[in-house]
């Protein structure tokens, strides 16, 4: 028998809710508004109606494979990241909130008369040097990736958003050639040995090489600091998103390898989320 539109939101909840998904009412109404493209008001003005066979189907599918703990993201195409929409699939992480504080640092740090040339190493989905170019015009952007389906997903974003930049397929610094004003990055910094108790959604469906952050979760920060210097222009910004746990760390490692003002900025959680920190004009990196 055809459902109505309230019923088929009540199966989605109960659907969801048996498989233990975390936010059920609210991914079975957003997966409704996805399939159907209707909004609140409308829903409640119809909520008795019958929708068409072809969309009900869809939307049984969907509430199916969410319950399988595919993420929300994954299954609509679409994540919400600094007031931008940004096209995301199992190829690159959801964008995720905490992220935007380093946006936010970076641009704060950009003057507005400048036109700076940004690296943004590990770029994933491109939704952080998409959002610094969308708010600093004059800015130039470079993407680095060593996936290309991600780097693709990038590609795909910026041609959306009508942002222009520039994506390179490469090994942390290995096809890097220029020098940056800033370098910001959102490496692997998860411990090996924690990812298993992620939960489902991260674990067995966001990739693994952008989790990954070896034994101790400082790998990529070592290597990116290894070679970060050759290409930031003197007094040029480095800016990393870290885990709540590393902020003393990846400030002392900026340090070691002489990088000054360095600051570590919490989210609004009050954990720490963000390292920042300068060349040393006189420091020579090797």
């Amino acid at each position: 028998m055809m459902k109505t539109y309230r019923e088929l939101l009540e199966f989605g909840k109960s659907r969801l809710e048996e498989q233990k998904i975390e936010n059920p009412r609210l991914d079975a109404w957003l997966l409704m508004e996805y399939v159907f493209r209707i909004s609140r008001t409308w829903y409640f003005l119809h909520e008795e109606e019958q929708p068409g066979e072809k969309e009900t189907k869809q939307y049984m599918e969907l509430i199916e494979r969410r319950g399988a703990h595919i993420p929300l993201q994954q299954l609509t195409h679409e994540a919400y990241f600094y007031g931008l929409k940004f096209y995301v699939d199992e190829n690159v992480l959801v964008p995720r909130p905490d992220t935007e504080i380093l946006v936010e640092q970076v641009l704060e740090n950009l003057s507005g008369d400048q036109e700076p040339k940004i690296l943004d190493m590990c770029t994933g989905s491109g939704c952080i040097l998409l959002s610094i170019l969308a708010n600093c015009p004059k800015a130039r952007g470079v993407g680095a990736d060593l996936s290309e389906k991600a780097l693709a997903v990038a590609e795909k974003n910026g041609r959306d958003l009508g942002i222009k930049a520039r994506w390179i397929h490469s090994d942390l610094f290995e096809k890097i050639q220029e020098q940056y004003d800033v370098i910001v990055s959102n490496p692997p910094y998860i411990r090996t040995d924690v990812i298993q108790g992620l939960m489902e959604e991260v674990r067995l469906h966001e990739p693994y090489m952008a989790l990954d952050g070896h034994e101790d979760g400082l790998y990529f920060y070592r290597k990116i600091l290894a070679q970060a210097g050759d290409y930031l222009k003197p007094e040029g910004l480095l800016a990393f998103e870290i885990g709540y746990d590393q902020g003393e760390a990846v400030s002392s490692l900026m340090k070691a390898r002489g990088y000054t003002q360095v600051q570590v900025i919490k989210d609004l959680a009050g954990l720490d989320r963000v390292v920042t920190g300068r060349k040393n004009q006189e420091e020579k990196y090797v």
